[in-house]
């Protein structure tokens, strides 16, 4: 799918794609029909929750029957959750899924949206991921577990800002809620999406504000068709306020991560959930990415589900996640003994790909894995796998470092990948990548390799001028046909590359980040800066080559970079004094299938003809 911004095109931060032919200012209206919705629903309720300080949030609720007792299901964010069932949502001009909602409602599920504060027709101040969005969240659980509709027993589903408030809410211990099920959610913001490896990313922020006010275009078109003057009068209040309190304003005022960033590090409090959590990450997350804070590793093993996969943001809608989802409510807020928790933890898609990708729903519910693996709970049992850069762009499984430096000339950004603009896709090389780029390839793999978890490049760099520079590492895989598949990027500025020595692992950097650890790079200095690659799971099969890239940052996603600009030559050093490699991680005992998938059949990993050949 083509797009014909840049810097809005990162308008669907957060969002479903389900408009992503719409959504995107300057571009051409889709051909793309929309779905039309009739009420599946026997009764909708609309209303107000009072949080504990009095602001009110709008709520709509959507019951399977006209009367009896449900358990219930809440979806909470800032977009246009508080009005489901309304002309837009009919209209399928929804952030998230009618489809989803649908099954729900039939299976007996009262769904419920709550609108976070500030935000369409509810009261209150924006401010995004504030600490009242979980005391909010818990309120409105139990708001919900009182009405007379409810059986008492509530849960919370979505993903993206629907899956970052059921973390919050869940972390404030609200006594009615028995289960949530987040999936695609920023952990720790700064670090997965405001300046991944310590780079400023302004370019996703600020789309998605005006991607926003798209989504508050669907509530105030809810609102008009059902004449409601007080939503319509709060939201345009909100509308009025908000660019006192947007995100683009805010990142400007808090560059390094302070007490504001830190108020918003939601992995900071997930050590206090205490109900059964089923996650779903997508590698290639082009709103998200990957990292999510790795939150998981603050919860109880036995507490947590989890389905990781390549792919996309919204992947949430496809329907083999959906039957898990089902069977984890089913067994953890009705109560149903179906065995759900006798199944698996860790559920790993590989090489998923889509049969159908005529619109972005077909492509998100159709998603398919090509393989599965299963594992009895988090962590799994990872091995390190060393590959020493060395002279003549080689990378040295188990080898050692030697050679002279290479030079290359920076900034020269590395080719777009997934942007919105040109979706499961490389971009084309940017001018001077050949001087501006460097690469290091494996000889062609003698086994298989299951590339799974973080992986960390560890290279040693000087630069003639100082005292900053930004790097971005490329993993890829070199088919024997010649062809280059994407599998995964990570970015480092080196002033911020000090670590603490204590979470750090040899695949994990764990930076310090903050501002008393910044440290500038002196001139002609040789200074080890180890890049974090945020986690995959990749098969490489014998024959294969294993390959990075490093370069400047490139857009990736919905990403575009503030980086470091000031021109130099930098060095990469590679020898017994500055051992520069690749550690990745492998996941032993797993059995690949022999046929490698079709170039660009799988979700986000796009294939091109080898650069260098």
């Amino acid at each position: 799918m083509i797009f014909r911004t840049t810097a809005l095109a990162a308008a669907l931060l957060f969002c479903a794609c389900a408009h992503a032919a719409q959504d995107i200012p300057g571009q051409d209206v889709s051909d793309i029909p929309a779905r039309q919705w009739q009420p599946f629903w026997a009764k909708r309720e609309t209303g107000y929750i009072k949080t504990a300080d009095g602001t009110e949030l709008r709520y709509s609720a959507l019951l399977p029957a006209t009367s009896g007792k449900f358990p219930v299901l809440v979806r909470y964010s800032g977009y246009d959750s508080g009005s489901i069932g309304g002309s837009a949502y009919l209209a399928d001009d929804e952030t998230f899924s009618v489809d989803l909602d649908k099954q729900l409602v039939a299976l007996g599920y009262a769904v419920v949206g709550v609108q976070a504060r500030g935000s369409g027709c509810s009261q209150g101040t924006f401010d995004f991921l504030g600490p009242a969005y979980g005391t909010d969240g818990r309120d409105a659980v139990e708001f919900v577990a009182k009405q007379a509709w409810s059986n008492g027993k509530v849960g919370m589903f979505g993903w993206s800002w629907s899956g970052m408030s059921q973390l919050m809410t869940a972390s404030e211990r609200p006594a009615s809620l028995k289960a949530i099920a987040p999936g695609m959610v920023l952990g720790d913001a700064r670090g997965d999406s405001w300046a991944p490896g310590g780079v400023p990313a302004p370019e996703f922020v600020t789309g998605w504000h005006w991607y926003l006010a798209q989504r508050w275009a669907a509530v105030k078109a809810s609102a008009q068709s059902e004449n409601d003057s007080r939503c319509l009068a709060q939201l345009a209040r909100n509308e009025a306020e908000i660019g006192k309190h947007a995100l683009t304003y805010q990142l400007i005022r808090h560059p390094l991560r302070d007490e504001w960033t830190e108020q918003r590090n939601i992995r900071s409090r997930t050590h206090r959930i205490q109900v059964p959590v089923l996650s779903f990450e997508a590698w290639q997350d082009e709103a998200v990415m990957a990292r999510e804070g790795y939150y998981h590793e603050t919860l109880k093993p036995e507490q947590l589900w989890t389905v990781q996969t390549n792919g996309p943001h919204d992947i949430y809608e496809a329907t083999r996640f959906r039957d898990k989802l089902v069977a984890f409510f089913d067994h953890f807020v009705k109560g149903e003994g179906n065995g759900f928790d006798k199944t698996a933890h860790v559920e790993i898609w590989q090489e998923t790909t889509s049969p159908k990708r005529d619109t972005p729903h077909d492509l998100n519910e159709t998603a398919t894995p090509g393989w599965v693996i299963e594992r009895p709970r988090l962590p799994l049992d990872i091995t390190p796998l060393r590959f020493a850069l060395a002279g003549d762009g080689k990378l040295l499984e188990n080898g050692q470092p030697s050679g002279e430096p290479d030079e290359y000339t920076y900034p020269v950004a590395g080719p777009d990948v997934n942007t919105y603009e040109e979706d499961n896709a490389w971009g084309a090389q940017k001018p001077g990548w050949k001087d501006g780029s460097l690469a290091y390839t494996s000889a062609p793999l003698q086994r298989d390799v299951l590339g799974y978890g973080t992986a960390s490049a560890d290279l040693w760099l000087s630069t003639p001028m100082g005292p900053d520079m930004d790097v971005q590492v490329t993993l890829t895989q070199l088919l024997p046909d010649g062809q280059e598949v994407f599998v995964q990027r990570g970015w480092l500025r080196m002033s911020s590359r000090k670590l603490d020595d204590h979470k750090s692992t040899a695949l994990r950097p764990w930076r310090l980040d903050t501002p008393d650890a910044v440290e500038p790079m002196l001139p002609d200095t040789p200074t080890l800066g180890r890049v974090e690659i945020p986690p995959f799971s990749h098969p490489f099969r014998a024959g294969s080559r294993i390959r990075i890239w490093i370069d400047a940052p490139g857009r990736t996603g919905g990403y575009g970079f503030d980086t470091f600009a000031l021109p130099a030559r930098p060095k990469l050093l590679h020898d017994a004094e500055h051992p520069s490699a690749l550690v990745l991680g492998e996941l032993k005992g797993v059995a690949i299938p022999k046929a490698q998938p079709a170039c660009d059949s799988l979700l986000k990993q796009p294939c091109r003809p080898d650069p260098l050949k």
